[in-house]
């Protein structure tokens, strides 16, 4: 039975059958198509002969006729359409129209006689016969081999395909998401979605629980299949990590989750117990890590081994650092060459950072970090007898000194500091970003001498692993970051566990040099580190302001300060708005929709703008980059302007088009890439790690609820280089500050410490054993009080004669000394 015949009941379901006379526009990258199609029957009450059919189509042929399903719609532009949900091509239904079809252009070198013979021996069905086995044409004398394969091409070109688009459009998937599917299956799309629809919540961005579910439910996969459970359990471990920020969780909150996933996807009562034995399962599969009663993503678990492994080897190499100079002495050269008189934790941190492999340095705003590092720099290149002039180097004999940053702008930023080339780390390593939840590692090994890492605190433990596989032994580190900085969007907590084992070298700068200034920024954001707020703190300052008003006040406040701000020659690259949320009248999305018109308005009408997402781009316009996009050298982050826009009718492959200037580097973003960018003049706090600009506002209003933290509000505070508005509710800002943010759950300063004991497996004498109760005790859905065994012994673990039933290695055999997990490794250790 065809797939559309499985999934609807299509008698009572308007539709247009036509044949097409022209294709008005298509996006060759989403399939979106606008049809002109001449009626030759339809069910809906419509009397013209042709019509305008709009939808996501194939490889749609002019004069082939199709059937459309979905429904009429007055377009207030364009007047009457059909808009297309799902389509099918007209098979041929007689035999002299199949004959047509089969001697027609589409089939060079298949004449009429040819064509009777193939419907003579293959009947009316010969198109379904030949797309489900093309040796059935082997019994036609008049068809030679190059011809059979002509005949298979062509119909599994026109039906593969399209019968792809039209099965994924009827799971109801929408174009964009189509297109990455068939991107990632090709050919094979519909065969792994019915096989293991699941599958796409591992392999496709965007596809959640309930979609995957939805489908499942379709295909007649049951609500208490193992296969749904073990998806619900893998997706729950993720949203639990990904959400919190944690490496790990417990079995007992991540049943619960599994529990509230499956039974708001259906309504159906899920037993603990099946959750429980199907996590066991999991572990046996080694699709999901126990350790210790803590149940990790594999790739998370091997990420935080895999720095432990890193930051081992190079404190290893400690002692091979050695230098005939006076490092005193050399650091006095430096203090002249930049006229300049170190504090002292400033010359000791610099002496640390060259006589260390790896070397961590943190402190807050207007602590001279800035003037350290160069310091750091100048005289590793003195000991090394190094030029810093870039122009001493060629591709053959690189830059010895590496500098990298988690973003583009904080890349520049460094640029800016030290005169000396940067990158982001993604660039560095040549990865697209799409690595880390894959497990995947980067392949390329760094060269130099020195490796110098800005804004640590963004790192997360992915790619923190990805950065340090790649430092070659002989390398130094330098690591730089504020502690008290927001942590990493992506899980982990790198920078603060590094510092918190207490075996790298580090050094934290307290001293505050900027305050001569009169800077009232850097004395505030050392307060709120603090976690209290000055006297002075609602007191207008030369620097900064405080309007107080209410969540609905927020937007009118923001509008009259950013329109004198304008007045006076502040412009949309000056100002940043940040705030923590995207959603309501003091939210992200409206602020931006508010200062779009001031700053890009188009009241003439006259300006070049698209839609796109319910957003309005306009020549002009400051957008942000929301994901890696290394082959165009664009980076999360990263903050431009749109500077020309083209519409689909000017373009050779008729799609929309936005270019964005990011610094000298010009990007072309076709219509279905819009979705990587979004508008900038407010964004969030996190957006704006890594960056700095010379008047930030930042609203903060009780209505954030848990976004009110003290990192959250630092961070927010310390990108504003010279003027600092803050407007809201006063105990908003209250709370914000006394809520210190709780440490995320990892285990790498545990790793790293070398506290084997708390981080290896149980030793239990039979069996591994662990307890879930759920969290809820209340009586909700089919979660019970009873604590569930989560067991991982085996029938065939037993030793019997000394030798197991079955040869598998399995933690019971190795705590019981069965099996020797370390043959044919000995003197190798787990860091190597």
């Amino acid at each position: 039975m065809d797939i559309q015949e499985e999934l609807f009941d299509a008698s009572a379901e308007p539709y247009i059958v036509g044949g097409i006379k022209a294709v008005f526009y298509q996006n060759p990258s989403n399939f979106y198509k606008v049809l002109l199609v001449q009626i030759t029957e339809t069910n809906c009450d419509y009397k013209e002969q042709e019509i305008v059919v709009t939808g996501s189509f194939g490889q749609i042929q002019e004069e082939e006729v199709y059937r459309f399903y979905g429904k009429l719609v007055d377009h207030p532009k364009f007047g009457m359409q059909f808009t297309s949900t799902r389509y099918h091509q007209e098979k041929p239904t007689s035999i002299e129209g199949l004959i047509h079809y089969l001697s027609g252009d589409k089939f060079p070198g298949i004449g009429e006689k040819t064509a009777e013979a193939i419907v003579d021996a293959l009947g009316e069905e010969a198109i379904d016969r030949i797309n489900a086995d093309p040796d059935v044409l082997v019994q036609i004398p008049q068809l030679n081999q190059k011809k059979r394969d002509t005949i298979v091409e062509v119909i599994q070109q026109s039906n593969g395909m399209e019968k792809i688009i039209i099965g994924l459009n009827q799971y109801g998937f929408g174009s964009q998401l189509a297109y990455s599917i068939y991107q990632t299956y090709q050919e094979k799309t519909l065969e792994i979605i019915q096989e293991n629809p699941y599958q796409l919540l591992e392999d496709i961005e965007h596809v959640g629980f309930k979609k995957a579910d939805a489908i499942a439910e379709q295909i007649g996969i049951k609500a208490d299949s193992p296969m749904r459970i073990k998806a619900a359990i893998l997706f729950s471990l993720n949203e639990l990590c990904l959400s919190n920020g944690d490496t790990y969780t417990y079995a007992e909150q991540l049943l619960t989750k599994t529990i509230e996933v499956l039974e708001s996807s259906r309504s159906f009562l899920i037993e603990p117990e099946s959750v429980a034995d199907e996590i066991v399962h999991l572990i046996d599969e080694n699709k999901l890590i126990e350790d210790n009663g803590k149940l990790y993503i594999r790739s998370l678990y091997a990420a935080e081994w895999g720095i432990t492994a890193s930051i081992h080897h190079m404190l290893e190499n400690s002692s091979k650092i050695k230098y005939s100079q006076d490092i005193d002495k050399e650091i006095k050269i430096v203090e002249k060459t930049f006229n300049i008189q170190y504090g002292k934790s400033q010359k000791e941190a610099i002496k640390k950072a060259v006589q260390s492999p790896i070397f961590i340095l943190t402190g807050g705003p207007g602590t001279g970090k800035t003037t350290v590092l160069n310091g750091i720099v100048t005289l590793y290149a003195e000991l090394n007898g190094l030029s810093l002039d870039v122009e001493d180097y060629t591709e053959e004999k690189p830059f010895p000194i590496l500098l990298a940053a988690p973003t583009g702008r904080a890349a520049k930023k460094m640029n800016e500091s030290t005169g000396l080339p940067s990158s982001t780390i993604h660039r560095l390593l040549g990865l697209n970003g799409s690595e880390n939840q894959a497990g995947e590692q980067a392949e390329k090994e760094l060269s130099g001498g020195l490796l110098i890492v800005d804004e640590m605190s963004m790192v997360d433990t992915w790619l923190a692993n990805q950065l340090l596989r790649a430092v070659p032994s002989g390398m130094q580190v330098l690591l730089v970051g504020d502690k008290d900085q927001l942590p990493s969007v992506g899980p982990g907590q790198v920078l603060h566990d590094l510092l918190a084992s207490q075996k790298v070298p580090s050094m934290e700068l307290n001293e505050i040099y900027r305050q001569g200034d009169g800077s009232s920024i850097i004395t505030l954001a050392h307060s709120i580190k603090n976690g209290e707020l000055p006297a002075d703190f609602l007191k207008p300052q030369r620097d900064r302001s405080f309007f107080n008003c209410s969540t609905f006040q927020i937007e009118e406040v923001i509008r009259q300060v950013v329109t004198k701000a304008k007045a006076k020659g502040f412009t949309a690259q000056d100002i940043q708005v940040l705030a923590p949320m995207y959603r309501g009248p003091a939210g992200i999305d409206a602020l931006n929709k508010m200062l779009q018109d001031i700053f890009n308005p188009n009241d003439t009408g006259r300006r070049k703008e698209v839609s796109f997402n319910n957003k309005v781009y306009r020549i002009g316009d400051k957008v942000l980059q929301l994901v890696n996009y290394p082959e165009m050298n664009v980076f999360n982050g990263d903050m431009g302007e749109i500077v020309g826009i083209t519409y689909a009718k000017e373009t050779e492959d008729k799609v929309d088009e936005i270019v964005i200037r990011f610094d000298a580097n010009e990007v072309t973003y076709k219509r279905s890439e819009w979705n990587k960018i979004t508008l900038a003049y407010c964004c969030s706090i996190h957006k704006s790690q890594g960056s700095e600009f010379k008047m930030v506002i930042l609203p903060m209003v009780k209505n954030y609820h848990r976004m009110l933290r003290r990192d959250l509000t630092y961070t927010a505070i310390t990108r504003a280089s010279e003027l600092l508005i803050l407007c809201g509710e006063p105990q908003a800002f209250h709370e914000s500050v006394m809520k210190s943010s709780a440490d995320r759950l990892t285990t790498l300063k545990e790793r790293i410490m070398g506290e084997e004991e708390s981080i290896k497996s149980p030793t239990d004498e039979n069996a591994t054993k662990i307890t879930v109760v759920p969290e809820s005790k209340e009586p909700v859905s089919s979660v019970t009080d009873q604590p569930v065994q989560l067991s991982m012994d085996q029938e065939n673990e037993s030793p019997q004669n000394g030798l197991p039933k079955e040869y598998k290695l399995t933690i019971s055999k190795v705590n019981n000394e069965e099996v020797d997990p370390m043959i044919g490794m000995e003197g190798v250790t787990p860091y190597q």
